[in-house]
Parts: C-alpha cells; sequence; structure tokens
C-alpha cells in the first residue's frame, strides 16, 4: 500500500539568543518602563502591563497550545515569539491590540523568546521578554495512511492509519483524526491492533464520491512518552459500486453493478467435503491485483504454480484467479484449496473489471471468517464494529 506523509511545517532551528529589553524573566515576565531601574525610580510606574502563557521560565509545554500575549491598560505596539536561531513564530495580534496569539505550531523540545512592546493608557512605552520550553517526547511516533492520494477505490475500502509503535492513548489519537465526504456518511473508527485503527461506514460507502480524510498527530500524546511525529492526510475517490457474490454450492461468481447483475462466471471453490478448504463465508474486499501470481502451499504439497489475473480478498490466503488447469471442474465441482477458480477468459475479463476495495461476498461455506487477515472490518456486525472504538 502506499502511503502519502505530510510532516507538519513546524520544525525549527536550533540555537537563539535572548531579546535584550527592560523587563528580564527574573521578574517572571511582568514589564517595567523604558528607563526606569526596579526601584521605579527615574519617573511613575507605566500603567501598562504585558502578561504571557505560557508563563516565562516554562517548561515542558504541549507544542499544539498557543502562545499567547496580552495587555492590559494598554496596546500592544510590538510582538515576537523567536525559536533558537532567530525564526519568528507567526502569530496575530487582535484589532483591539489588546492580545497577540500565535498561529503555528511549536516544535519540540524547543526554547522560545518573547519580546513585547506595549504603550499604556498613560501614553508610557513598557517592554516585556522571557522564555519558555516546549515538551521533548522520548519518542516521536510516525504514522501512516491508506488510501493514498488521488487513488479510485471500490465502495468496501475501509481507511486506515497505522502507526510505527502501539499506541496507548486511543481517545486522543480519534480525536485527531477526521473523515469529510460530499454525501453524509455514517461511519465509525475501529482499533484492529494497538498499531492500527480503521474507518469503515456503517453501509458500503456511496458511490462516486469524494473521501478527504485529515490525522492531525504532530504533537499529539500517545502514551508512554510517545508523540505524534506528523500529520498526514488524504484525498481519494470512491468508484462506481460493483459487488462481488458467491454462494459456493452454486459454482457461479456473480458480480454486481449498481445493484445489478451484469456478469455470472462458472466458478470452483475451496473444496466441499473438507472443511479447511473450504472457500471461508464472509465479507472481503480486493486487496491486491497481480498479472502473474505465484502460489505455494507445502501442506497441500504444491509450490512455484503460477497462476494468471489473480486478485487477493484475504491475507488468510484466498484469491479470486485463473485455473485454465482445472478446467474440467470449474462451474461444477469445487475442489479448490479456498480461492476461487475461473476460466482464463472470464479470470481476465473480471481483473480488468476489478478496483482495489471492491467488496466480495461468500457464502453458503462451512467455514467462519478468518479473523487473521489484515483486512477483517466487513466481517464485524456494526454493533461489534462501533465497540472496537476508543473507550
Amino acid at each position: 500500500m502506499i502511503e502519502r506523509r505530510t510532516v507538519f511545517k513546524a520544525a525549527l532551528a536550533a540555537g537563539a539568543a535572548l531579546v535584550a529589553a527592560a523587563c528580564s524573566s527574573e521578574n517572571g515576565g511582568t514589564a517595567l518602563p523604558t528607563g526606569a531601574n526596579a526601584d521605579g525610580e527615574g519617573g511613575a510606574q507605566p500603567v501598562a502591563k504585558i502578561t504571557a502563557e505560557p508563563a516565562v521560565n516554562a517548561k515542558d509545554v504541549p507544542v499544539l497550545k498557543p502562545a499567547v500575549l496580552k495587555v492590559a491598560d494598554g496596546k500592544l505596539t510590538e510582538c515576537k515569539l523567536s525559536a533558537e536561531g532567530g525564526k519568528t513564530v507567526k502569530g496575530d495580534t487582535s484589532p483591539d491590540g489588546l492580545t497577540w496569539t500565535s498561529s503555528e505550531p511549536l516544535g519540540y523540545g524547543k526554547t522560545y523568546t518573547y519580546a513585547a512592546k506595549a504603550t499604556g493608557s498613560d501614553g508610557k512605552p513598557v517592554e516585556f521578554t522571557g522564555s519558555f520550553t516546549t515538551i521533548a517526547p522520548a519518542k516521536q511516533v510516525r504514522a501512516t495512511l491508506n488510501p493514498s492520494d488521488e487513488q479510485t477505490v471500490g465502495v468496501a475500502m475501509p481507511i486506515s492509519v497505522k502507526f510505527a509503535s502501539p499506541v496507548k492513548n486511543r481517545a486522543a489519537v480519534e480525536k485527531a483524526l477526521s473523515v469529510k465526504t460530499d454525501k453524509e456518511v455514517e461511519g465509525a473508527w475501529g482499533w484492529l491492533s494497538d498499531s492500527q485503527v480503521d474507518y469503515r461506514p456503517k453501509e458500503y460507502w456511496p458511490q462516486n464520491i469524494t473521501v478527504n480524510v485529515e490525522a492531525k498527530l504532530y504533537g499529539v500524546d500517545l502514551g508512554g512518552g510517545a508523540y505524534g511525529k506528523a500529520d498526514v492526510t488524504t484525498k481519494f475517490k470512491i468508484g462506481r459500486n460493483q459487488v462481488v457474490k458467491i454462494n459456493t454450492p452454486e459454482h457461479q461468481m456473480h458480480v454486481y453493478r449498481g445493484g445489478a447483475q451484469v456478469k455470472s462466471y462458472p466458478c470452483a471453490n475451496g473444496l466441499d467435503g473438507e472443511v479447511d478448504r473450504n472457500t471461508p463465508n464472509g465479507t472481503y474486499i480486493v486487496m491486491s491485483k497481480e498479472p502473474s501470481a505465484i502460489f505455494d502451499n507445502a501442506r497441500y504439497g504444491y509450490t512455484n504454480v503460477n497462476k494468471k489475473w489473480a486478485c487477493r480478498f484475504s491475507n488468510h490466503g484466498e484469491f479470486i484467479h485463473e485455473n485454465q488447469d482445472n478446467a474440467a471442474n470449474i462451474g461444477k465441482t469445487n475442489n479448490s484449496h479456498g480461492c476461487v477458480n475461473l476460466l482464463e477468459a472470464d479470470a481476465k475479463d473480471y481483473f480488468d473489471s476489478a478496483l482495489i476495495g471492491d467488496p466480495v461476498e461468500i457464502t453458503g461455506s462451512q467455514l467462519s471468517p478468518p479473523m487473521n487477515s489484515d483486512v477483517k472490518d466487513w466481517n464485524y456486525s456494526w454493533a461489534a464494529w462501533q465497540g472496537l472504538g476508543a473507550k
């Protein structure tokens, strides 16, 4: 699977000098009048007072928390937040001149320095400086997102976010994830493991819609000292509605488009008399397409068998593929090792029509759905799927 990674542009260079001003961090960020000493000699104290959040000398500041400068009894005339190395953090001053707020994420493990000026209601200027330090994670965890940008996929395609390390704080992750579509779709996130969370709709996706996914994971506390390394996003399309339906005793593979049957191919499915060789019941998706695939199964005594037009629909080992060598049984007898065998011309015809993410629905078998497949989302009832969300 191809994943698109978009790194948040929050990396900031190292090493910055403090900005000299009349007020220092030793005064806890409280501004002093320009030209006045610590005892206020040299003139009456100005009325303006600048304060900051995070406070001066604060440590382990979350990188997603905006820095805010405020003034009382005056208006801000200059506001600057500098990263190590002198790069200025973007920010905006409110129209009333009372507040300045940073507008971009901060970097991990960095020191930031305030430099602000204001003029009080008494006309006297004040200045403010001070520094704070952001959190330095024990580990930064990268995530990948599938489907990738600009793909067109089938109506059963789940959205999958996979993490390089296990996640403890599942609720925080789900809060950072969003799915937007052209049409209203009911769906939910479900955790298939400690390092993978998938999104699937309650029913198949509506056909011909666009799906936008944002995983705003940079700065998210994943638990155990780990934080998200970067944001990831994707925008993909859902194609036409095509569904494969196979009732194994019928020896026929039916293809439906928009709910109407458009094709029916004779097939041979997993051997009826041996449950472990049955093509398992369940709802799967086309996971990959290979014009030529090599099959090996030492348990059943075959290796290096080449078959054409193979569409994988389960990592348990099931494919829809050509098996012209089994032509005498196709449409008559189920004798495969779990795959769906088609005649070569039919296999090519179906292969050309299939999209990654198309549903494959199997019924009539004695074998239950294997829950060790990588893509098992549709083998949960909707209620069970909702139960896989963060508690």
